[in-house]
């Protein structure tokens, strides 16, 4: 049987080197805080809990986390406070009386957002149910990391950190990587025992591998060789260098399923600001090119085409579509569908609710808000469609748009099949405009019309002669 699985994350840090007023572990990578990312991690595992242990920023880290994570995740969410930070040893500490003794105990960083899931289940694996299992990596520059030191027959007798290393320790090129999966009843027993006499007067966790061995229980390492997963993030260029690594590794995955992606370093990847993960999914033959920003749930289907510099959220795409560059689209949670073979852009805006039927064209400067268009319809320059039903093969004139909003509610315009809208139109909401009628241009439509109507509501031109254009006195 396996023993459920504990989870404690260290985020107590102040992160000074971030010259943040947030706390580190707050920062986001892919959209993402880093501490979410490794909370995602755990709920990947199945953990029967996660304890989180804050110090600096407490308050705000623990409503950020708590806010965030999701029911579905499945596991019991705790934190335990660390005041004042005493080192990693320390910071275990806290947790302990929320561990049971029956569990196997992972502990993670907080600022260590790419951890596989993957990795962790092996880690557990090694550990079995009696073991210290330790998460290692071989670097070929290991500063500033704990040295493996293992013994003539290969295993693990203790682990240096850099500041205590002699000169022959740290010339080891297998680091720990600050990950370790322990029996609870082993760990409890264990951190008990910790002192600070060390350089930095601190109680390291890493203290615990010593123990083990002298108490006869095996420590075994889990070595990968994949030091972006142990990767963490102490400044601003850190986070930055992470973040592009993050999404080249992203850009690579897409094009071994196909994806034309013109420069794989310029591609972007994100949870969108309402928290909703990221998501892109895309069929044979899709095209993307550069500078473009995907965030939430997006789905392109086959041959589509997406310029560059979009940013493009939360939105189903249909085979053939064409979006021109510097569009933006985002769903939030209402949703944007494009239809096959529409045309979006440039400079378009399609915001929630937009539903573009096939063949459907949205021009450059065109905003399109909750609204349907059906099959064929146009808008091609400078206008706004909100809250909408556009008919079939209309042709939405340059400069029109619905005026929805009467300063208390939001109304509907309907547009059917086949109507013509001419330039700088207003449709004042709530309105029909027929079947096949025509709207002449600059005209300012309350009423309904009727099929096949043409309709002028606009002011009598007037021309007087020889008129002389007011002059500035001298």
């Amino acid at each position: 049987m396996t023993a459920p699985l504990d989870i404690v994350i260290m985020a107590a840090g102040k992160g000074t080197r971030m010259k943040s007023r947030h706390p580190k572990v707050l920062q986001k990578l892919a959209g993402r805080a880093l501490l979410q990312h490794v909370l995602d991690t755990a709920a990947q595992l199945k953990a029967r809990s996660a304890v989180v242990i804050t110090g600096h920023g407490a308050a705000e880290v623990e409503a950020a986390i708590a806010g965030a994570q999701s029911a579905e995740a499945g596991f019991d969410l705790k934190f335990a406070r660390q005041e004042p930070q005493l080192g990693t040893g320390h910071a275990v500490q806290q947790a302990v009386p929320q561990l049971k003794d029956d569990g196997l105990v992972v502990v993670l960083s907080g600022d260590v957002p790419l951890t596989e899931a993957d990795t962790l289940q092996g880690l557990v694996d090694a550990a079995g149910a009696d073991k210290l299992a330790l998460l290692t990596v071989t670097m070929a520059d290991p500063t500033g990391y704990g040295r493996i030191v293992r013994n003539d027959t290969g295993t693990v007798q203790r682990i240096v950190e850099q500041k205590d290393a002699s000169e022959e320790q740290r010339a080891i090129t297998e680091i720990y990587s600050g990950i370790m999966a322990v029996p609870a009843k082993h760990l409890r027993a264990w951190l008990a025992k910790l002192d600070n006499n060390n350089a930095q007067g601190e109680y390291y966790l890493t203290d615990i591998v010593a123990m083990a061995v002298a108490d006869g229980v095996p420590v075994v390492g889990h070595r990968i060789f994949d030091a972006l997963q142990v990767a963490g993030v102490n400044s601003p260029l850190q986070l930055a260098e992470l973040e592009r690594a993050h999404q080249l590794r992203q850009a690579r995955s897409l094009m071994e399923q196909g994806v034309r992606l013109a420069d794989p370093q310029r591609f972007d990847l994100r949870d969108d600001v309402r928290g909703a993960k990221a998501d892109l999914t895309c069929g044979q033959d899709v095209e993307i090119d550069v500078n473009c920003i995907f965030t939430g749930h997006v789905t392109i289907g086959a041959g589509a085409k997406i310029g560059a510099n979009c940013h493009i959220s939360n939105v189903s795409i249909a085979d053939d579509a064409v979006i021109h560059p510097f569009t933006h689209i985002d769903g939030e949670k209402a949703g944007v569908e494009v239809g096959q073979g529409a045309l979006i852009g440039p400079f378009a805006r399609l915001r929630p609710g937009a539903r573009l039927g096939r063949e459907v064209h949205i021009g450059n400067f065109v905003e399109v808000k909750n609204s349907t268009m059906a099959d064929g319809a146009k808008a091609n320059h400078l206008a706004y469609l909100g809250d909408a039903s556009v008919g079939e093969r209309v042709n939405y004139g340059a400069g029109s748009i619905t005026a929805n909003y009467d300063g208390v509610n939001k109304h509907r315009t309907v547009i059917e099949a086949d109507v013509h809208i001419g330039s700088n139109c207003v449709l004042v909401a709530p309105v029909t405009v027929a079947a096949g009628g025509t709207v002449g241009a600059g005209s300012t439509v309350t009423k309904s019309t009727e099929a096949g109507s043409l309709t002028v509501a606009r002011g009598k031109q007037v021309g007087i002669s020889n008129w002389k254009r007011p002059q500035k006195q001298p």
